[in-house]
């Protein structure tokens, strides 16, 4: 007699107060033959007298859903005896057999310190140098001390725009009136998004940042409050900002570190990555009439070899700043210089002295099987 029949005779003594009859008799049931075997097996084991027919219905489907339950364990377990009998193969990097390898991405480059060249002494406050591909950390000073950013604040309004605005979206210069550097844009005059955005990331101009901002559904408030939004979505734990283009302010602050992780964000999309690696450019209104000529304010393009971006930034309290990305022979990697007093020459020597004090090597652990 199964369980659950012995724990059915029990509640029905206790509510009669008589024993069950031991005479068993059919109960007629419908339904397919699977369900129909299960009831006729419970019926016999179970000693169920006439009337019972719908004790007999539960027992038989709650038996019927365990073995459904059990079902995706089984497919798990049986999918879990395929991959360990998976047919092992050679790593062509060690010799070692890896079994995962064809499950798992194959592992990327790791730069391991020659220790070859000491550091060079540089002004600036705050430095991180960091691979792309594995996030690791080359070289850093101060990489978590907030700073003013200045116009490195323009990759993250970048960011937003992509977000929210189609390349070729057409907007209207308004009476914009910032502070700082602008590329001369005319009330009145109507460019595509695409050409404001070379013209905020190229011309560094805050004038173009600023028309990127009014346009915003909410204004230049929701798109500040979206920036800082996507500084937390990207986890950037010491970035804050107040305006779109970079101007000081006691609540505007970034880190090295955090302007790193935002580079290759950026870097990460094939539109921002072409344009913070253009030299130079013209862009025009909607009528083609009025051209703005632009020249990227980062001037280790076309002067360092690799150098691909991504943004450079000052105001008189930030001192110099620069995000710049150089890749060479496949190798990516990103530098960050704030608070700087020759930014491009520390930059510089900064490339040199990864590049030669590091080299790439894939690493396989010993456990890796």
């Amino acid at each position: 007699m199964s369980l659950s029949a012995i724990i059915f005779q029990s509640a029905e003594k206790k509510d009669t107060g008589k024993p069950i009859g031991k005479k068993k008799k059919s109960i007629s049931l419908s339904g397919s033959g699977k369900f129909k075997s299960l009831y006729n097996r419970f019926a016999k084991t179970s000693h169920f007298s006439e009337g019972d027919e719908s004790k007999v219905r539960f027992q038989a489907s709650r038996e019927a859903y365990s073995l459904l339950t059990l079902l995706p364990i089984l497919v798990f377990l049986g999918l879990a005896v395929k991959i360990v009998k998976a047919e092992p193969i050679s790593s062509p990097v060690s010799g070692q057999v890896l079994i995962f390898e064809k499950l798992l991405p194959p592992p990327k480059p790791y730069p391991v310190n020659k220790e070859i060249y000491l550091s060079p002494e540089i002004t600036a406050k705050s430095v991180i140098i960091m691979d792309v591909d594995s996030a690791v950390v080359l070289y850093q000073k101060n990489a978590d001390l907030r700073l003013l950013p200045a116009s490195t604040t323009k990759m993250m309004a970048a960011m937003v725009v992509l977000d929210n605005y189609l390349l070729s979206d057409v907007l209207t210069v308004g009476n914009t009136r910032v502070d700082g550097n602008t590329i001369k844009l005319i009330p009145g005059e109507q460019l595509g998004v695409e050409n404001l955005l070379y013209g905020m990331l190229i011309g560094s101009g805050n004038d173009a940042a600023e028309v990127l901002a009014e346009h915003f559904p909410g204004g230049v408030s929701a798109f500040v409050e979206a920036m800082n939004q996507k500084a937390t979505d990207f986890m950037l734990e010491n970035t804050h900002f107040t305006n779109p283009m970079g101007l000081d302010g006691e609540d505007h602050y970034s880190t090295a570190r955090d302007l790193a992780k935002l580079a290759m964000k950026v870097e990460a999309n094939p539109v921002l990555a072409k344009i913070v690696s253009t030299p130079e450019v013209v862009i025009t209104d909607v009528s083609g009439e009025i051209k703005h000529p632009l020249k990227n304010t980062n001037e280790l393009i076309g002067k360092v070899e690799g150098a691909k971006g991504v943004k450079t930034g000052w105001t008189e309290n930030a001192g110099e700043c620069l995000v710049a990305r150089v890749e060479k022979e496949g190798k990516k990697v990103v530098f960050v210089v704030l608070e700087s007093e020759n930014r491009f020459e520390e930059t510089q020597s900064l490339v040199d002295w990864a590049f030669n004090n590091f080299e790439w090597k894939i690493i396989v652990p010993t456990n890796y099987l």
